[in-house]
């Protein structure tokens, strides 16, 4: 079995000279699949002493956060998890603080966070907990606190949980090493200690993480302390497998199944026939012989036997397909049964895919193109929300099926933020889609954002209505400085000035002047947008003919001086 992510973790908080401990503290550290798509958290929190409900606002930070975090989807980045689950939580106790305490200060906590997921580790930070660092011989404290100066020389909090609708953390991520040790603590222990004794008392217990952790409270107490004192410590023991040949042997546990010819059954499925064979893919139509339901089964090329690029991607897009539950998306059927070969499963779609409907409809009425393209925008939202990208909009990928319910399909170009976080020894940079309707920004090596998807369904709804590309043909980097757009009036003159502005918008090269939601495309084919449809400038001669034919006149004056100046010389 190849390494997993492991830490050796302790932690400890006492109460100190007062009557109550405000503190909270908890580690969680989760089994698979979650330790490898969300990892392992630490959490600590101070409840501020001038906050009525203190202590009830640092245990619902951290028993908040080690709950919701791991509910999160988990396609969605460490940063995005944790930023929403910290944002709703301020505002609950902003408004608990209020309703229960009568005060907007009511509930307030400082808190520190770190995630550890695959080889980086993830830092979210606000107040005056602190997160350091021992690499090494060298201690660094990885936080700022969030502190100004008042009279008297005393110190306040300027920022904190709960202290206000807005919420600004500070989040920063950083590689891990194997050996590193990670310290969070609480300002009545780094408060009565410098890094000096710190670092002395952590290379002294470092190995007992436990013990580490009260050595460093009970020193912290001895030097005068008179606040709640907790430290939690933990070292990284190993990594997931950054070498490619323990990668491969993990992702190879299923081996490639063998050539599948109807009347074949594989674990419990019947193959009916092959519907779709490329070089990557084979596609069959099955049955399931325990619910008499028919099924597709896609299995991978051997082409790929040995290759994990391919084999990792592969994997990724059964991943991507259970994850995502939307009408206007091709459902993947979860297994129930034991898989013998590396293969997936999806629900078996009766239609025609929107390409064959196009050649069906050459020359659609908006009135049929909205509801499709609408559609289209609803699984594109299905994607976006958890993280994903689909990166491989076309005509072929979309099919209608005999209800006429429109469902994007096919993942296997799909870039999944929360998969790209994990490390591993390939390139999960997923294949660039069909050149057609492939944004310009993945041309000059930018990633793609929801705008690139957003350009390809402008591609696709300008197609259905002309029958052409946007740009004449497809965009490629040689092609992309002089490439401009077609009006889709060229090719249709029952379209509308303001649907053709719409559908220029939705494939404007620069991604930063298409539309920022599908929504608004959506609205836009249905409503004239009044940007759209002003009318063009009249031109200078028909506004002003007298300053048109004095300029013309001049400019020609200056012509016939030039020409005399250069046959005198």
């Amino acid at each position: 079995m190849p390494p997993k992510l492991a830490i050796n973790a302790g932690q400890y908080s006492d109460k100190g000279l007062k009557e109550n401990n405000e503190d909270c503290c908890g580690i969680r550290i989760p089994g698979e699949p979650l330790l490898t798509t969300k990892g392992i958290a630490v959490v600590i929190a101070d409840g501020v002493s001038s906050s009525a409900g203190g202590r009830e606002a640092s245990e619902a930070c951290v028993q908040g956060l080690l709950g919701d975090y791991y509910s999160t989807p988990e396609s969605w980045v460490v940063k995005t998890s944790c930023q929403r689950v910290l944002g709703a939580l301020n505002r609950w106790m902003h408004g608990q603080g209020q309703q229960k305490y009568g005060s907007a200060h009511g509930m307030i906590t400082t808190l520190s966070a770190v995630v550890i997921k695959s080889a980086t580790a993830h830092l979210f930070h606000i107040g005056d907990t602190r997160i350091y660092r021992l690499r090494g011989r060298e201690l660094e404290c990885l936080t700022r606190d969030h502190q100004m100066w008042g009279a008297g020389e005393k110190t306040f909090l300027c920022r904190a949980l709960g202290a206000d609708t807005h919420l600004e953390l500070d989040y920063r991520s950083l590689p891990v090493e194997t050996g590193d040790l990670y310290m969070l603590t609480t300002d009545g222990v780094h408060g009565w200690l410098d890094d000096k004794h710190l670092k002395q008392l952590l290379l002294e217990h470092g190995a007992h993480p436990e013990r580490a952790a009260r050595a460093i409270v009970s020193r912290a107490l001895a030097r005068g302390s008179d606040d709640n004192a907790t430290c939690q410590v933990f070292t990284i023991e190993s990594l997931p497998p950054q070498d490619e040949t323990e990668f491969y042997r993990h992702l190879t546990e299923l081996p490639f199944p063998p050539p599948l010819e109807s009347g074949m059954i594989l674990d419990g499925y019947r193959i009916l026939r092959e519907l779709h064979a490329s070089k990557r893919t084979q596609v069959y139509l099955a049955l399931d012989t325990e619910t008499d339901t028919r099924v597709v089964i896609k299995t991978p090329s051997v082409n790929y036997e040995d290759d994990p690029e391919y084999i990792d991607s592969f994997l990724h897009e059964e991943w991507a397909g259970r994850r995502i539950n939307n009408p206007h998306v091709l459902k993947v059927v979860e297994a129930t049964r034991r898989r013998r070969f590396l293969y997936y499963v999806t629900e078996y779609l009766e239609g025609q895919t929107l390409r064959q409907w196009m050649n069906d409809h050459p020359r659609p009425a908006l009135a049929e193109v909205r509801p499709i393209v609408g559609q289209i925008a609803m699984g594109m939202r299905a994607f976006h929300r958890l993280e994903m990208l689909h990166q491989d909009l076309k005509p072929e990928n979309i099919v209608i099926d005999s209800h006429g319910t429109v469902k994007i399909v096919d993942f296997g170009s799909t870039r999944i933020a929360g998969i790209q976080e994990i490390a591993a020894p390939v390139d999960r940079d997923r294949p660039l889609g069909t050149l057609d309707y492939a944004a310009p920004e993945y041309f000059e090596g930018y990633a793609g954002t929801t705008r690139s998807d957003l350009y390809s369904l402008g591609v696709i709804t300008y197609e259905i209505l002309t029958g052409r590309l946007p740009y004449g043909g497809p965009l490629s980097t040689r092609t992309l400085k002089k490439a401009a757009y077609h009006s889709a009036r060229k090719y249709n003159a029952d379209i509308p000035a303001w649907v053709d502005g719409a559908l220029q918008k939705a494939v404007h090269k620069n991604p930063a002047r298409r539309y920022e939601a599908k929504s608004e495309f959506i609205h836009d084919l249905s409503h004239p947008n009044a940007a759209f449809t002003k009318p063009a400038s009249a031109p200078l001669l028909e506004r002003d003919p007298l300053t048109f034919w004095r300029t013309l006149s001049v400019i020609q004056g200056l012509v016939i001086l030039g020409l005399l100046i250069y046959m005198a010389r």
